[in-house]
């Protein structure tokens, strides 16, 4: 194309287009402009916000204002990263980076760029998540090859002496077997983080799959706990192994349910809904994803310590004083597997783990055979 045929490019149409809240500021501080993800992140419309002020959204004391006056003064451009922006008109965990310029000629106005820190944050957890199973998947093949065949002759030469030994000694020789048994078990548990077989998967109902571990965990562990769904049913298929879905739900709703017993009413609440997703790699491929489906479940518990929240989906780090520490690091591990990213939340009072996954898409008519309608 010819450089006089070049379209003329509206600037707005630009800002509209960028995947970040981009608003400007005037002299008194009242919003010149926002794009269109500055409305949603301040949840109001353009023109409601031209007749408002900033600081009626952002707490009066956030560094925001400081970036904006020192921009102000020097005409220059300034990135703060990790700003906490949150507050009762927009909500909590609101943490973000800022880009803040001046416009130049613009008599006092300044352009404000935020950026969501979540994404961020999802995508290096769920990498640390990825890297532990993978430290956990090495332990556990070298613990089946050093251990099994020794722990055998330990049961086995237990069970020899039972038959010679006195009745107070028989105590210790069942000791010995019943200990045996008890690490053969926590090796079997161990072993399933080194299957790396590709995950079989196919279209799956989420809501069929939370249904099915509701009522397992109603009949059992969870029995005394009140549950609240809030589903949205237009949501598309996940794109999963149904059986592993079962699993990683179970234990969800197992821990859920065993952090809710101490409260006055336990209750856990499922919640699934379409959200824009973050782009992840599968593994063992090249193919990128996007995640848009978001699973939540939430509880009413005591929380989970501070100290141990960025490693609750480690290997062995459990709160438990019979906890081996493994279920959740299984869950990131299947998750993972699937190109997906869990994160949790937690305070006192509510804990909330969320799951973003992929969604089931039809693959295209060309490949399908046009007699068994099957994919060739």
């Amino acid at each position: 194309m010819a450089p006089q045929d070049t379209p003329t490019v509206d600037p707005l149409q630009v800002l509209n287009a960028l995947p970040h809240p981009v608003v400007v500021v005037d002299r008194e501080g009242y919003f010149a402009y926002a794009n269109s993800d500055a409305e949603q992140f301040f949840s109001a419309g353009a023109s409601y916000l031209r007749r408002r002020r900033l600081s009626e959204f952002v707490p009066a004391d956030s560094p925001l204002f400081l970036l904006i006056d020192q921009v102000r003064a020097q005409g220059s451009r300034i990135s703060e990263y990790k700003v906490d922006l949150s507050s009762p008109r927009i909500g909590v965990d609101r943490l973000v980076d800022l880009y803040v310029s001046a416009v130049p000629d613009g008599n006092g106005l300044v352009t404000v760029m935020i950026q969501l820190r979540s994404i961020a944050d999802k995508m290096d957890r769920q990498m640390t998540h990825r890297s532990a199973a993978r430290t956990v998947t090495g332990l556990a093949s070298m613990l089946a090859h050093e251990i099994r065949n020794p722990l055998s002759g330990i049961r086995g030469a237990a069970q020899l002496l039972e038959t010679a030994a006195s009745d107070e000694d028989r105590v210790l020789t069942r000791l010995i077997q019943e200990e045996s048994e008890r690490i053969g078990k926590l090796v079997d548990r161990m072993e399933v983080f080194s299957d790396q077989r590709p995950v079989e998967r196919s279209a799956v109902n989420i809501h069929s799959v939370l249904e099915y571990v509701k009522t397992l965990a109603r009949s059992g562990f969870a029995r005394n706990v009140r549950f609240t769904e809030i589903y949205d049913p237009s949501l598309p298929p996940v794109y999963a192994n149904r059986d592993q879905l079962v699993q990683v739900f179970l234990n969800l709703l197992k821990n859920s349910a065993e952090a809710s017993a101490s409260a006055d009413e336990p209750e856990i609440k499922l919640t699934t809904a379409f959200r824009p997703g973050v782009r992840l790699s599968v593994p063992g491929s090249r193919k990128r994803v996007t995640l848009p489906l978001e699973f939540t479940v939430e509880d009413n518990g005591a929380g989970v310590p501070e100290d141990i929240r960025e490693h609750i989906f480690d290997p062995f780090v459990t709160t438990k004083p019979s906890g081996t520490g493994l279920g959740l690091a299984l869950v990131a591990k299947i998750i993972g597997d699937h190109g997906g990213v869990i994160e949790c939340d937690s305070q006192p009072g509510h804990t909330a783990f969320r799951v973003l996954m992929p969604a089931w898409t039809e693959p295209p008519e060309a490949t399908r055979n046009p007699v068994t309608g099957s994919n060739d």
